[in-house]
């Protein structure tokens, strides 16, 4: 895999991540520096500790499912692009549950939103990808756009937040059409 399409799947692992820091900033009503900091890093180490996780339980089954990785990646990023988008029309229900000012909402919703990561870590996994680089990259970006939500969602509200999840699941479902297309006909 190479390293923008590792790109394109961190900000689509981040859209979710970015659209909950929207919604904590919204709680914030401006930005302050702490919670900010607090939902970035409890964020961007979830989603960085996740692919970690999902990588290193399917490598151990990884030579079982060799020969129909490339399904078993589709069907992953799939069902997660697919659960993104579904869930781009639920947000206005979790903004109230967005307080960046308490810590174990900020530990539950990192949890949450880097639960599709796992999957991605496994996908990497079965298609036999080195899991170092990815989860960085996975875990700055996401870093990055959820100090970035949590700006805007202070500054702007909630205006855009559903659009940034549905893009999220999209990029998501044309990565794992991606892998699909290319071990079909290409390998």
């Amino acid at each position: 895999m190479n390293f923008i399409t590792i790109i394109i799947i961190a900000v689509g692992l981040a859209m979710d991540a970015f659209a909950v820091s929207i919604a904590s900033g919204v709680t914030l009503k401006r930005f302050k520096a702490g919670p900010a900091l607090r939902v970035a890093l409890f964020f961007g180490g979830f989603q960085a500790l996740m692919p970690v996780l999902g990588w290193l339980a399917g490598t151990s089954f990884q030579h079982y499912i060799a020969a129909f990785d490339h399904w078993v990646a589709f069907g992953l990023l799939t069902f997660i692009g697919g659960k993104m988008i579904y869930e781009s029309f639920l947000i206005e229900k979790t903004e109230n549950n967005c307080d960046p000012n308490n810590l174990a909402t900020v530990f539950i919703l990192a949890i949450a939103t880097s639960i599709d990561a796992l999957a991605v870590g496994l996908s990497f996994a079965v298609l036999n990808i080195q899991i170092i680089q990815p989860v960085i990259i996975i875990g700055v970006i996401t870093f990055l756009l959820s100090l970035l939500g949590v700006y805007l969602g202070g500054k702007f509200g909630s205006l855009f937040e559903n659009k940034i999840e549905l893009i999220g699941g999209i990029v998501l479902i044309g990565i794992g059409f991606k892998i699909l297309i290319e071990h079909l006909f290409f390998m």
